[in-house]
């Protein structure tokens, strides 16, 4: 889920304003995007690089590239799109990708190229980049040397456009792709009041980003005068989820996707609302020792937490369970504690309408058809790598791809998908910091499984079989934060026989 839930290292220049309530905005301003036509999809591999505009000139005539749909939008003519200069030029945020990367991930540089701003029609204001105090805000990066393809995002969490700026964005414009990414159309951790019914917020995302696809695409082809030979669509967490969603219903805008530990949501579960209960009611037992340590520690692993994370558990106990679990189930369930708003923080068992006593099983037939608007179904149409790791404990693997992947399988899309479970990779890259011998970042792992993806779609080269993905042991921290093989190897034998592809 990826929340922003520390404060921000810097003061932002526009305070946040508080969120407006349940409104159905994005329903008012969505049809006249969506309904800008998606250009023919080209098959074809993105290695063609582009010159410099006629004359060598660059960023020529940046006013003319328009974003389709949007309502407002501002170009500028960069000598950097990648962090290396947009943290000075003033053109990302880096609170919006804090704790998300490893410290020793390499920036990438040498990136001349043109960057829109803009946002797309909406009546919510809970993001206040550059002054705006709008919603549905995107960001599109557009290289003077490009290779051909797009890579669109979503974000994780609840976080705005920038969020993979230092994760995804950076490694994909220095390989030539133009990048575009939105930030779903609600943010904040007050994003579950957009919207009328439950669900709404969550529904958005989903559409924010078909639309973000349809329209960078046009701009794609309005910039270099042709349209992308290849669209690709990644995420991590929520953005993950979008990935899977957006081929298992648009496969017709994508070529493929790369899904890194997305979130898993289905009316039957399992979900976060499933596990996440059982983590509030029973890491406090665990965490104050003595008796009942034990039995606590044990339900702790059938939620799914696995034996050997426990060394995380507090941190997740203090920053992530309590808030995710609140959040989205006053999302999709906000009647369980009637007028009180996302419950109440850390509240005991026993506590009327504590979150740690939540029961999604028992809870009436509306819950699971809210879940049902925003579920997952395996059906996807269009080739999938999907990055999770193994003490991941937010999204639990056991709980969350493992079931996913079990779930493509079964859809008989099998063959459209490919699955590496990361040993020793959490949910946030940031813990690899804290924890350098016992975790491993995702990061330089979604850059394999980008150039698999690649080679999968233009050479027809069949990439490695799904499979888990062993921590070397001659590891160092500088190593992993830029390296990954995710190729078999006779070490990853007896790991690939519990995968559950």
């Amino acid at each position: 889920m990826q929340l922003s839930v520390r404060p921000r290292p810097h003061p932002r220049p526009h305070p946040r304003p508080p969120a407006r309530p349940r409104s159905g905005s994005w329903r008012r301003g969505l049809p006249a995007a969506l309904a800008v036509a998606a250009l023919v999809l080209l098959a074809g591999p993105a290695t063609a690089v582009s010159p410099k505009d006629p004359g060598g000139r660059h960023c020529a005539h940046p006013q003319k590239v328009r974003v389709p749909g949007a309502e407002r939008q501002q170009a500028s003519c960069l000598d950097e799109l990648t962090t290396a200069g947009t943290v000075a030029s003033g053109h990302t945020d880096p609170a919006d990708w804090a704790g998300l990367t490893p410290k020793d991930l390499a920036v990438p540089e040498g990136v001349p190229g043109l960057q829109i701003d803009g946002y797309f029609p909406d009546t919510s204001t809970t993001n206040t980049n550059h002054g705006w105090n709008h919603d549905a805000q995107f960001v599109v990066r557009l290289p003077d040397r490009w290779n051909g393809g797009l890579v669109v995002a979503g974000t994780p969490g609840n976080r705005e456009q920038y969020a993979n700026d230092r994760a995804i964005a950076d490694h994909v414009l220095s390989r030539g792709y133009a990048y575009a990414a939105t930030d779903k159309g609600n943010t904040g951790l007050a994003f579950h009041r957009d919207g009328r019914r439950p669900g709404d917020a969550i529904v958005e995302w989903n559409h924010r980003l078909t639309q973000l696809t349809r329209a960078a695409r046009t701009t794609v082809a309005r910039r270099y005068g042709r349209p992308p030979s290849q669209t690709l669509v990644t995420g991590i967490s929520n953005g993950g989820y979008l990935v899977r969603w957006q081929l298992e219903n648009h496969p017709e805008l994508y070529d493929g996707g790369v899904d890194w530990e997305g979130t898993l949501w289905h009316p039957d579960g399992p979900t976060l609302l499933d596990f996440l209960p059982a983590t509030l009611r029973n890491h406090p037992v665990y965490a104050t020792g003595g008796e009942g340590a034990d039995a606590a520690r044990a339900a702790l692993h059938t939620a799914g937490f696995p034996a050997g994370s426990e060394f995380l558990w507090q941190y997740h106990h203090t920053v992530y369970w309590d808030l995710t679990q609140r959040l989205y189930r006053e999302e999709l369930d906000p009647g369980y504690d009637g007028p009180t708003e996302a419950g109440t923080p850390f509240c005991t068992t026993g506590t009327p309408a504590c979150d740690a006593d939540y029961d999604y099983a028992a809870r009436p037939a509306e819950v699971r058809k809210a879940v049902h608007r925003i579920g997952l179904t395996g059906r996807i149409g269009k080739p999938l790598v999907t990055l999770h790791g193994t003490l991941d404990v937010l999204l639990p693997i056991s709980r969350d791809s493992d079931v996913y992947a079990r779930m493509v399988r079964a859809s008989g899309r099998g063959h459209l998908h490919r699955y590496y479970r990361i040993e020793g990779g959490t949910h946030a890259d940031a813990l690899a910091d804290t924890y350098p011998d016992r975790l491993r970042p995702l990061a330089p792992c979604h850059h394999t499984a980008t150039r698999i993806l690649e080679d999968w779609l233009t050479s027809a080269k069949q990439p490695p079989a799904s499979h888990t993905v062993p921590l070397p042991a001659d590891r160092s921290a500088a190593s992993l934060a830029n390296t990954c093989a995710l190729e078999k190897t006779s070490g990853a034998g007896r790991a690939a026989e519990t995968t559950p592809h």
